[in-house]
């Protein structure tokens, strides 16, 4: 997979392989089929919410706890695993950011079943490149892109949010040692067919590979599994790439874990509608972290 790739490099027009890789983490590594086994854990079905966290806790790979130790042992996690929240974001402020997204969108989309947008570097998909929505024209002869103060707001004060409850949730002894990190972006997924091998967005990956900044990952989606789209659950993996835990998505849900090997996953293909989310992660490293106010900057 591409690892730590810099945002301005995603501006360039030749970037787009390297965009889609990132942002989707095509790792080609464990790749598992779309049957669901019996035995898996439903980690949070879309008809039930959890105003409460429901969480699992479980061994961090010792890649993971051994770099945390190096750069800031006051991030590490009580312990790692996974959890889903319904109470931190919602459903109005999910419908708010799923407005802007869908803003950004209109002027772009990918070839493929998958279009990205990054609020803080731009980068929009557009066919089989990448633009930067806020200062190039989109195909439907936009004039850019520009969120609004109010959204401004509402995305920071969502992402301290998730930041704290990340915090929580692992234990961390000092919630300021969590930054946020890019790349932070939206995301569209439908059914519609591959153009190349880099629209392929349901193969397995671990994040702390595919992105070198993350050791918390988190994501918020916009739309709900069952009704707007099918397919698209959430599937985190096993050593043998088979499917143990699946997060069914519902707007306004949050869930979040740790981005070492311990949370091998992917994302099931979509079978039809558009499934939206918004990638949020966290670092401990100083250096990667990033202003969740400075969007096109």
């Amino acid at each position: 997979g591409t690892k730590k790739s810099s945002i301005s490099a995603w501006l360039m027009p030749g970037a787009a392989v390297a965009i889609v890789a990132i942002c989707f983490g095509i790792c080609y590594q464990n790749f598992a089929k779309d049957t669901i086994r019996n035995e898996q854990i439903v980690l949070a079905p879309a008809n039930q919410s959890f105003i409460k966290p429901t969480q699992r806790q479980f061994e961090c790979a010792k890649a993971y706890t051994a770099e945390l130790r190096r750069l800031r042992p006051d991030c590490l996690p009580a312990s790692c695993g996974r959890f889903v929240h319904d109470g931190i974001a919602t459903e109005a402020e999910a419908a708010a950011l799923l407005a802007l997204a869908k803003r950004g969108f209109a002027l772009g989309g990918g070839s493929g079943g998958a279009t990205i947008l990054d609020l803080h570097s731009g980068a929009l998909s557009l066919g089989q490149k990448f633009v930067n929505v806020y200062t190039v024209d989109g195909r439907n002869g936009g004039r850019g892109f520009a969120p609004t103060e109010s959204e401004r707001r509402l995305y920071a004060g969502v992402v301290n949010r998730i930041r704290l409850a990340v915090a929580a949730a692992f234990k961390v002894s000092n919630a300021e040692s969590l930054r946020l990190t890019k790349p932070t972006f939206f995301s569209r997924l439908t059914s519609a067919e591959a153009r190349t091998q880099h629209d392929e967005y349901w193969h397995s990956h671990v994040d702390k590979d595919t992105y070198g900044s993350f050791h918390y990952t988190s994501l918020l989606y916009l739309a709900n599994y069952g009704t707007d789209f099918t397919g698209g659950r959430f599937l985190f993996l096993d050593s043998n790439g088979t499917s143990t835990a699946f997060v069914e998505p519902r707007t306004g849900r949050v869930s979040a874990f740790t981005s070492g090997s311990e949370n091998t996953h992917r994302v099931e293909r979509v079978t039809n509608g558009q499934r939206f989310a918004l990638t949020i992660a966290f670092t401990c490293d100083p250096a990667a972290a990033i202003d969740p106010s400075a969007m096109g900057g």
